[in-house]
């Protein structure tokens, strides 16, 4: 057992630290009434990203919530679906989950700069430089917020906070809801609102075809995507916050937190 624990941490760290996404990939979005919900837990880039197993010490939450009914979504060590739960109940499934946190140390000092511009983490190079810390041997901390729509039988319900440290929330159901004007998204930070964040949506369409767009949020920490149907959508936002910890021997210096929100239109 602890050999295959140091095992799949070992992979995972690999895995996360040359990847960029963590997402929850069900294999339908859209269920019957009594069927289970089976859903990969993947990493990468360009909605192409290697499965993870069942690994209860690298998640503090796996769970969903159906209206105000919380079960966890339990399984076993290496279980590759890392989900398969058969909810009691039809509605909208909110599934979330929360990865301990992990850290790593750039290849190169390329590799960081192009993360903070990919993800648009605003002055962090300046700050980094500020608090004198070296251009390249250092930590970062890094966790993922991961939530998921799924319709079971009509699929009627709605999105809301569930208490994650940075999420996403929809505003809309995507199963029910007329998307005309598009899919609108809160981001969050600490229950607060997130004004003028980059969110980046990754669509696949029912070809396979992936395409990658853009945009911020108001002052209300909201942004309205369009959307098309029969595709599938993965919504993401990162913030980086200081440690407090200006000892790169000491530990991480940086912690990104990843909320990432995925649903699939009719």
């Amino acid at each position: 057992m602890r050999f295959l624990s140091t095992l799949f941490t070992c992979l995972f760290l690999a895995r996360a630290a040359v990847a960029h996404e963590f997402w929850i990939a069900p294999e339908d979005y859209t269920v019957d009434p009594g069927a289970p919900i089976v859903a990969d837990l993947r990493v990468g880039q360009d909605f192409e990203g290697s499965p993870q197993t069942y690994f209860p010490n690298r998640f503090a939450r796996f769970e969903v919530k159906m209206g105000e009914s919380v079960s966890p979504v339990e399984g076993r060590l290496g279980d590759m679906p890392a989900m398969s739960f058969t909810p009691d109940r039809t509605g909208l499934a909110v599934i979330v989950h929360e990865t301990t946190a992990s850290s790593l140390q750039y290849r190169t000092r390329e590799l960081f700069e192009s993360f903070v511009d990919h993800k648009d983490l605003g002055d962090v190079l300046a700050r980094h430089a500020a608090r004198g810390l070296p251009e390249l041997e250092f930590r970062e901390a890094y966790s993922r917020f991961a939530k998921s729509l799924v319709a079971v039988g009509d699929g009627a319900g709605a999105d809301a906070p569930v208490g994650l440290r940075t999420e996403i929330v929809a505003l809309a159901n995507p199963y029910t809801d007329d998307l005309s004007d598009g899919f609108p998204v809160r981001v969050l930070y600490e229950g607060a609102p997130r004004p003028d964040a980059q969110v980046e949506v990754l669509a696949r369409d029912a070809d396979g075809a992936v395409t990658q767009s853009f945009y911020r949020t108001d002052d209300a920490g909201e942004a309205v995507i369009p959307v098309s149907a029969d595709t599938e959508y993965m919504v993401d936002a990162v913030v980086m916050h200081d440690t407090g910890n200006d000892d790169p021997g000491a530990g991480p210096v940086w912690h990104s937190l990843w909320a990432n929100l995925t649903f699939h239109t009719p």
